[in-house]
């Protein structure tokens, strides 16, 4: 058996190891700030006060002395689901070799299909971007409508979808885009 200083190799492994809420702490610390410089994520200055009975840290040169967590800026941001269940998600999701689907991780995980859901999204956004913060200034967005053209339809499928070109009976599609990122 492998001691507890070696970092897990399979998921099982993994649960045990981040079930440690510390451990999982310290991991999701080195994941958001590689350096190990912490820094606010409100003005990028890395003169931080850390108080460890509430695992925060207070920003020193914002004006207002705002205080952080790990969280504040990333997908995990408004969310109450602990590190452990967050670790095994993304590994869970990278590691799919076809997809997973939010039903899968609210099991696997022991939390609700929605939770589940929730979960595969954030992780999907992260996964996309390459980065695990959420989208910040300037953000350009666009949607359009997807589906079949009148004159291809048959005319039962034509009285169903209605008159005009709008969107009856076409899919939403929506998309984001971080400009800061496009444009660097």
């Amino acid at each position: 058996m492998k001691d507890e200083t070696t970092f897990p190799e399979t998921l099982q492994e993994a649960i045990k190891y981040f079930a440690d809420e510390d451990r999982a702490f310290e991991y999701m610390k080195l994941v958001r700030w590689p350096s190990g410089k912490v820094s606010c994520p409100r003005c990028g200055c890395e003169d931080v006060s850390f108080i460890s009975t509430r695992k925060l840290w207070t920003c020193k040169e914002c004006k207002t002395k705002k205080q952080f967590t790990i969280r504040v800026g990333t997908i995990l941001e408004d969310s109450a689901i602990s590190f452990d269940k967050w670790i095994c998600a993304f590994w869970l999701i990278a590691n799919a070799k076809n997809g997973i689907s939010s039903y899968e991780i609210g099991r696997a995980l022991g939390v609700t299909q929605k939770t589940g859901w929730f979960m595969l999204q954030r992780i999907r956004l992260a996964m996309q971007s390459g980065t695990f913060e959420k989208l910040s200034g300037e953000v350009e967005a666009d949607e359009t409508y997807i589906g079949g053209l009148a004159r291809r339809m048959n005319t039962k499928q034509k009285r169903k979808r209605g008159r005009g070109t709008g969107g009856v009976g076409k899919a939403i599609v929506m998309d984001c885009l971080n400009v800061k990122a496009r444009c660097a």
